[in-house]
């Protein structure tokens, strides 16, 4: 039940929590890192919310959804001066990432589409006419980051991306396609993960990688559970065949075991 103290108004955190949708737990998180203090902890220990706690757990939540970490959103609250402009700025970002989200919709609708005409055909793999359509909305430098334990890795993909012009990126995604689609042949094959044939295409891509950055055998192997982890990378190689990215995931486990270590 919410309280006026004054002119304020607050809500206890279980009143905050069901609006929300955010645990009470995660509300006490929030207090011990600095977050998101209460505006007062009652004498039965209860902490209450004003509105403008509120508005800054919103922010909070919403750059949450951006992908950002709890260090990152601390920095960037802290920082702000106009509570008003910094909105506007998450609004900026949202459009944007709803924007992505659309291409990436449409690059599976297309691929679903390409998919059914394949089997309608007779044929079992799919004939792309611009393969680069697989990887619209999935960015490298966005997907890399999951892999928040090697900042070095992250910040070489970012650096090297935004150096790139538009051209280069759509031969970087036709490469990286070409690589899934003859993985999924020898997939088709049965051929294990740790065979020939597949680790000469696993070593293919190490190379173009390491264009980038040379990886450690944990951080290729990183890269390789994000196959399976990463909804967006998931669905690109799903898209190609079922079990791709399960697959792409072992052989890359199988090469670092063997070439990395």
């Amino acid at each position: 039940m919410k309280q006026s103290v004054g002119a304020a108004t607050a809500w206890p955190t279980a009143e905050v929590a069901r609006m929300s949708g955010v645990t009470a737990r995660t509300l006490r998180h929030y207090d011990e890192i600095g977050l998101l203090p209460p505006a007062w902890i009652g004498t039965n220990g209860h902490r209450y919310y004003e509105e403008r706690h509120l508005l800054r757990l919103q922010q909070v939540l919403v750059l949450r959804e951006l992908g950002l970490g709890l260090p990152e959103i601390g920095r960037i609250l802290a920082a702000q001066v106009d509570e008003l402009e910094a909105l506007r700025g998450h609004h900026r970002r949202l459009l944007a990432e709803r924007d992505r989200l659309d291409a990436l919709a449409g690059t599976v609708s297309r691929t679903i589409t390409e998919l059914e005409q394949s089997r309608k055909d007779g044929t079992d793999m799919i004939s792309i006419s611009r393969p680069e359509n697989l990887f619209e909305g999935i960015g490298p430098a966005r997907c890399m980051k999951v892999l928040s334990d090697f900042p070095e890795l992250v910040g070489a993909a970012e650096r090297r991306t935004s150096a790139l012009s538009k051209a280069e990126i759509e031969a970087d995604e036709r490469e990286r396609t070409a690589q899934m689609i003859r993985l999924a042949e020898l997939l088709a094959t049965g051929r294990p993960a740790g065979a020939d044939e597949v680790q000469a295409e696993i070593d293919t891509q190490y190379r173009t990688l390491a264009r980038i950055r040379a990886a450690t055998a944990e951080e290729y192997c990183a890269i390789g559970r994000t196959c399976v982890e990463n909804e967006h990378w998931r669905a690109a190689y799903e898209s190609i065949a079922p079990g791709l990215a399960a697959y792409q995931r072992a052989a890359i486990e199988a090469y670092a075991a063997t070439r990395l270590r």
